[in-house]
């Protein structure tokens, strides 16, 4: 007997000196929702933002939308989501209730650039060494998300939204603080609203499920749909404030949707700087 509490015994402290490694384990997030704004301002990390193109007439993407879910689980709130219904997958069956594609889906689409197959989507929208566009395939989203997770934010993000119930009218207040100098001509800000827990038809291997629940679908834009051009130079220390006002339709679930906003380069560049998200009703 006691023989055999050495073996556990070593073979327990085995363990425990295995799990003490340098390497640090990702904070989890088991609602899979993504970021909220339950973190100071001041002790935010770095946050990337995957743009999923998506169609209820795909019958490959509900594979990615699960693999975005498991990347949520995994990275919390240093990872936001949003999937965009754009191109041909993207028509609405006849039972449709909602309009999951997106009036701007189609300008995003061939802003960052038409895919080559799905599921896909667009990491940080950069375009990473190695690969033909933005759009890069599902097995390579975890390393391309870790790869962009390194190191400090240079700018932080704080939303703060107003959101009232009878008229529906939603305020949003975003502040910027810059950590560090951004030398990029052109530096942008998008502000997107996101809806999550649709319920809608939806092509998948088994048929067409019409009791498919739709997470991060993009809605609508705050901003111009490619971004806001911001005129201050952004030098560490410095805060970027700018406020808008919109309408959320009737058809939305406030409960379910949420502001994302970016801080990214213009024109030819269009790297994501960083990304933060919130709920819409706090």
């Amino acid at each position: 007997m006691l023989k055999k509490y050495f073996s556990f015994t070593v073979l327990a402290l085995f363990i425990l000196l295995s799990f003490s490694c340098d390497e640090v384990a990702p904070v989890l997030n088991p609602g899979g929702d993504g970021p909220t704004d339950d973190v100071p301002v001041e002790d935010q990390m770095r946050q990337v933002l995957i743009e999923e193109f998506t169609g209820v007439r795909c019958v490959n993407c509900p594979a990615g939308s699960e693999a975005i879910e498991v990347l949520l689980n995994t990275y919390g709130q240093q990872l936001v989501a949003v999937s965009i219904h754009a191109g041909f997958f993207a028509f609405p069956y006849p039972e449709s209730d909602s309009e999951l594609e997106s009036p701007i889906g189609s300008s995003l689409l061939s802003l960052l650039e038409e895919p080559l197959g799905y599921p896909t989507a667009v990491v940080n929208r950069k375009h990473f060494d190695g690969e033909e566009g933005r759009q890069v395939g599902q097995s390579t989203w975890p390393g391309y998300i870790a790869q962009e997770l390194e190191g400090d934010p240079a700018v932080k993000i704080d939303i703060i939204p107003t959101y009232n119930e009878t008229t529906r009218e939603l305020a949003v207040d975003v502040d910027l603080y810059v950590e560090e100098n951004v030398t990029a001509d052109d530096i942008r800000l998008t502000l997107f609203i996101t809806e999550s827990n649709i319920e809608d038809p939806q092509l998948t291997p088994a048929g067409v499920d019409t009791f498919y629940v739709h997470k991060h679908a993009l809605r609508d834009a705050i901003t111009a749909f490619d971004g806001n051009t911001l005129s201050e130079i952004f030098t560490a220390g410095s805060v970027v404030s700018r406020s808008y006002t919109t309408t959320l339709p009737t058809l939305w679930n406030a409960n379910e949707c949420h502001i994302v906003a970016f801080v990214h380069q213009g024109g030819s560049t269009l790297d994501v700087i960083q990304a933060h998200q919130v709920d819409v009703v706090e």
